[in-house]
């Protein structure tokens, strides 16, 4: 019994000896920095580097920090600018803990170090808008040029100037940073602050109505005008069209014109030529435009009541008496034939 008893003494013994050993190992990761306490105060300096390390076991508590770059994401806040605009604001920024030591004894663990970032940077995020205007808060450039197509730069006038700023977005970001920092030094509470920027600016929901109204006039002004332009080049190309084809027009019907002037010359030249080749031939020309002259009066329905003095009977009347009567009658002919003139009748 009292050797199964000092078996057991023994195990005991070695099973603590194994947890003390245990507790008075620890170990680093290389995103981590420790602190190392007795009773909640520290104990020498802070571990920083990455390992396996000792400490009085079952005494010493292990408090282990964040070594990277932390986050603070603040709420959207309505404020107004110095030009009386009512803007919805939201921010974010970047810290890490630059004193583990003064961490550890004066915020504790990060929910506190985000509680006073809360503090600090909503008070001093409105302060600064509210000492800019708008303008200097949502532009980030201030030597920034409007971005303008060739045909819109020609028409949008005064739309396409940019107004001057002084600041710009970036600088306002830089000095809520710097008056940041200034408090956070003013307390040993082991914070940097690394960056600050302002996420997102929106205007009011009804200042939001009021500037796409004046944009969408803006724009419509500026395609109304596009529009008229369009339509007078519309007219000034159809102008020209139909004052080019008019002189396309008068060109072909004068070209036309004088080719069958040409023509109708000629061809009163081969008249003429192939008639004056002698006295038969002229007087038979006579005689063929007379007929022609016949044929054209001499209707189905015509009546003419001319002097026979006129000189378009002058065939007439140098025919023959019998062959008046066979012109004038065809039973008096004995063939039963018409004068040629009046075959076609």
């Amino acid at each position: 019994m009292n050797k199964l008893s000092g078996t057991l003494g023994l195990l005991v013994a070695v099973l603590l000896l194994v947890l003390v050993a245990f507790d008075g190992v620890y170990t680093v990761d290389m995103t981590e920095q420790v602190i190392v306490t007795q009773g909640g105060l520290p104990v020498g300096q802070p571990v920083l580097t990455a390992g396996l390390h000792f400490k009085m076991p079952l005494v010493h508590q292990v408090i282990r920090l964040e070594k990277r770059v932390l986050e603070w994401d603040g709420p959207s806040r309505e404020m107004p600018t110095k030009d009386k605009t009512n803007i919805i604001v939201d921010a974010y920024g970047r810290w890490r803990i630059s004193d583990p030591l003064a961490f550890v004894e004066n915020v504790r663990d990060i929910r506190s170090a985000r509680s006073r970032l809360d503090d600090i940077l909503g008070s001093e995020i409105p302060k600064t808008v509210g000492s800019h205007e708008a303008a200097e808060i949502i532009r980030s450039e201030v030597d920034r040029k409007a971005q303008v197509t060739d045909i819109a730069s020609t028409n949008l006038g005064e739309t396409s100037q940019l107004r001057a700023i002084r600041y710009g977005r970036a600088k306002i970001e830089e000095e809520i940073r710097t008056r940041a920092v200034e408090k956070l030094k003013a307390k040993p509470w082991g914070i940097e602050l690394l960056d600050v920027q302002l996420k997102r600016v929106n205007y009011q929901p009804e200042v939001e109505t009021t500037i796409y109204s004046r944009m969408v006039s803006e724009r419509a002004r500026i395609a109304e005008r596009f529009r008229s332009e369009g339509d007078g080049e519309a007219d000034r190309i159809l102008g020209e069209k139909d004052r080019e084809l008019k002189d396309i027009e008068s060109g072909a019907y004068k070209e036309v014109e004088t080719i069958k002037g040409k023509a109708d010359a000629e061809a009163a030249r081969i008249y003429a030529d192939a008639y004056n080749s002698s006295p038969e031939a002229a007087e038979f020309y006579q005689f063929v435009q007379t007929m022609e002259v016949y044929r054209t009066l001499l209707g189905q329905d015509t009546t003419l009541v001319l002097s026979t003095d006129s000189d378009i009977f002058q065939f007439l009347k140098s025919m023959e008496p019998a062959s008046r009567k066979k012109v004038t009658s065809p039973a008096f002919n004995p063939d039963g034939e018409l004068p040629p003139f009046l075959r076609d009748r």
